[in-house]
């Protein structure tokens, strides 16, 4: 399962459903979302099934940004039944990308 674009138009489909939804809230110009970006993918087909994985380009998308507060990238939000449940800030090690969405 690939990792899937957000957008302010697709945001609720995606967030509204039974399965938690992590979104990478991401730059293009970013040192430390290049280096997560691989994991994000890893985690997607890792788990595929169990979480559903999404991006959301900063510079593309302000409006969801602006919407969730997201002031630094990497941002990582867990969502679920629609709702936010957690959130990490900065490059963060695969083990901890596990445990964040268990």
């Amino acid at each position: 399962m690939a990792v899937k674009e957000m957008t302010s138009e697709n945001f609720h489909a995606l967030v509204s459903g039974d399965k938690p939804v992590l979104v990478d809230f991401f730059a293009t110009w970013c040192g430390p979302c290049k280096m997560l970006s691989p994991l994000v993918e890893q985690l997607a087909e890792t788990h595929a099934g169990q979480v559903t994985v999404c991006k959301v380009d900063i510079d593309q998308q302000m409006a969801l940004a602006d919407q969730f507060g997201v002031e630094s990238v990497p941002t990582l939000v867990l969502f679920k039944n629609g709702q936010e449940a957690d959130r990490l800030i900065g490059f963060r090690p695969m083990p901890e990308l596990v445990k964040f969405i268990s």
